[in-house]
């Protein structure tokens, strides 16, 4: 494997680079997404028991339960809002566009990094395409090229190998960089997806007078 990286010359190395930063975002992001992680276990059992004791009593919550149950994962802060607010006082508009608030930055943590990963999926073929360029450069450029010769076969080999090697780490950074990002941007979807139903639930049992296009914290 050394070898062939040698043989593939200097443009190999920032696709080497742009392949280690696509690997450990796709393995940060799947840890990220899990389900476990995002929906630990008894957390939405816990927001459904302290909304029906805002609902019956609001002494009997406190503060101090909300702010604990807003650190047990990255997306339940979207739903500790909502009865903070509803601890608060807030009236159901109030309460809404607070949450609409907290959901668009609940939303961009699932999001992060993507973008990069993406890019990383765009930029791959591009440098393998200028790797290519350079293994070209290095075939009619040479010095037995210049003066008409046919240049020596191993600066025909090298430059060539340097092409070929290219093209091929690109695509292969590119085709699972691709892969990884449509199958965690439809992972990051579904989460979000799931959240807002569950948070359009609890808001609904805390204000149950508001209609259900009213409830939506996607807006």
């Amino acid at each position: 494997m050394y070898s062939i990286l040698l043989s593939a010359g200097w443009p190999i190395w920032p696709l080497l680079i742009i392949s280690i930063l696509g690997l450990a975002i796709a393995l940060e992001r799947c840890w990220y997404l899990r389900q476990t992680h995002i929906f630990p276990k008894n957390c939405l059992e816990s927001v459904f028991s302290l909304a029906n004791q805002l609902v019956g009593n609001k002494s009997s919550v406190s503060e101090q339960q909300i702010t604990e149950l807003a650190n047990l994962s990255p997306a339940s802060p979207l739903l500790a809002c909502a009865l903070k607010e509803k601890l608060s006082g807030s009236n159901a508009d109030a309460a809404l566009e607070e949450l609409q608030v907290t959901a668009q930055s609940t939303w961009l943590k699932l999001d992060r990094y993507l973008g990069a990963l993406a890019t990383i999926a765009t930029v791959a073929p591009l440098l393998g395409l200028f790797g290519t360029v350079v293994g070209m450069i290095e075939i009619f450029g040479s010095q037995g090229a210049i003066n008409g010769a046919a240049g020596s076969p191993q600066q025909l080999a090298h430059g060539i190998s340097v092409a070929l090697y290219n093209t091929a780490f690109g695509l292969m950074i590119a085709i699972p960089a691709l892969a990884a990002w449509r199958g965690l941007r439809a992972m990051a979807n579904q989460r979000q997806r799931e959240y807002e139903e569950f948070t359009r639930q609890l808001f609904k049992k805390l204000y149950p007078n508001v209609s259900n296009d009213a409830a939506d914290i996607s807006k």
